[in-house]
């Protein structure tokens, strides 16, 4: 090593690779000097009188309706039309709608910053100035006293030196490379988490690590468990919250056939805004989403949008895991009055094929065909 420096060497049969990931600046003149990540937003000491969110994805919108919320006055800058593209389109529009209503000032289409430029005057404390935000579409934003940049996250591999271990990564983003076991193109190599890349997600890297654990010391029984990456739950802690699993309408479409697929809705007023002496429009809404597919109508996907959209989430993702079709959530009894009870009353109600069963095993694999308990325990 170089010199005053000690190098420590370590060796071990198995080796497990979870580093985690970065917040990444775009390139721009003045991008990375003045301004913050999803980091720094911790360190901030006073809440922003002006705020300037640039990003489309979960941390940009979280993050926008946490200011506007406490008062800042808010604006969020998306590369194309809108924010949480890739999730279902009820999902994505009905949080744009949500967003606008509550006043966060939406730049659509800008391509990104361009650069970002300090007044040569001070207005506060840390005599920073406040902060010209341009656009690459030609749009200005001035008097900001705080960019917030959260257009992406990298795999925290670059010190790792894995190509000199024969560590294979995906060229465009740098990702190690692993297969359904977390292995790498190594033996006795393991990664899991976000320098893979594949669910992004903190309890999905810890269901992974288990998982490994289990299958690389647990008993013989595990062997050959290995983690799912399907159907699993997210919640978008933004304002309103949303929650989803499973397939967007879209991808089911593509997945199972137009043909192959029917979808149940419902928007409406939470009775929890009932007693609220505004005007019904002014209310928030809540809208849910059922994806069926198949003969059987097996739920493929759900998706909700508004009040306690994250406390309801969990628990149908458990039916999801399970193979659940829309008879089993018509025979669920309603709980009243709740917001979560429209997914098991959701019209038309009762006329779907009495079909059911759980699908998927727990443990990721096959037990006696597509049964997940084994005939000796049933």
């Amino acid at each position: 090593g170089k010199e005053g420096r000690t190098v420590t060497s370590y060796s071990a049969d198995r080796v497990l690779i979870a580093a985690g990931g970065y917040p990444m600046f775009p390139p721009g003149e003045g991008i990375m000097d003045h301004s913050i990540s999803s980091d720094g937003f911790f360190d901030l000491d006073d809440l922003p009188t002006k705020a300037v969110i640039v990003g489309a994805g979960y941390i940009a919108v979280e993050l926008a309706g946490v200011l506007q919320a406490l008062g800042t006055d808010t604006s969020l800058v998306l590369r194309k039309e809108k924010a949480m593209r890739y999730l279902d389109d009820m999902l994505s529009d009905t949080l744009d709608e949500e967003m606008s209503r509550h006043g966060i000032a939406i730049y659509r289409n800008t391509q990104g910053v361009k650069s970002i430029t300090v007044d040569d005057y001070d207005n506060n404390e840390n005599g920073d100035g406040l902060k010209t935000v341009h656009l690459n579409n030609g749009e200005v934003i001035n008097d900001v006293d705080t960019v917030l940049v959260a257009t992406g996250r990298a795999p925290a591999v670059e010190s790792l030196n894995l190509a000199n271990a024969g560590i294979a990564q995906k060229d465009d983003s740098g990702h190690i490379v692993v297969n359904e076991h977390s292995e790498t193109s190594v033996g006795g190599f393991y990664a899991l988490g976000d320098v893979c890349g594949t669910v992004e997600l903190t309890p999905m890297a810890i269901a992974a690590g288990r998982r490994l654990a289990d299958r690389l010391f647990g008993e013989e029984r595990f062997q050959n468990v290995k983690v799912s990456y399907d159907n699993v739950p997210t919640v978008i802690f933004s304002h309103p919250p949303i929650g989803t699993v499973g397939l967007t309408e879209n991808q089911a479409i593509d997945t199972y056939g137009q043909e192959n697929v029917k979808v149940f809705r419902a928007k409406f007023t939470s009775l929890y805004y009932g007693p609220w002496l505004i005007d019904a429009d002014d209310k928030p809404k809540t809208a849910m989403k059922l994806v069926c597919a198949g003969e059987d109508e097996r739920v493929v996907g759900l998706h909700v949008i508004g009040n306690g959209a994250d406390e309801m989430l969990q628990g149908f993702s458990v039916a999801l895991k399970m193979g659940a079709t829309k008879a089993d959530f018509d025979s669920c009894i309603a709980i009243h009055p709740s917001t979560s009870e429209e997914f098991v009353t959701m019209f038309p109600w009762g006329l779907s094929k009495q079909r059911t069963g759980a699908k998927i095993s727990p443990l990721n694999t096959e037990v006696d065909g597509n049964s997940a308990i084994p005939k000796s325990r049933l």
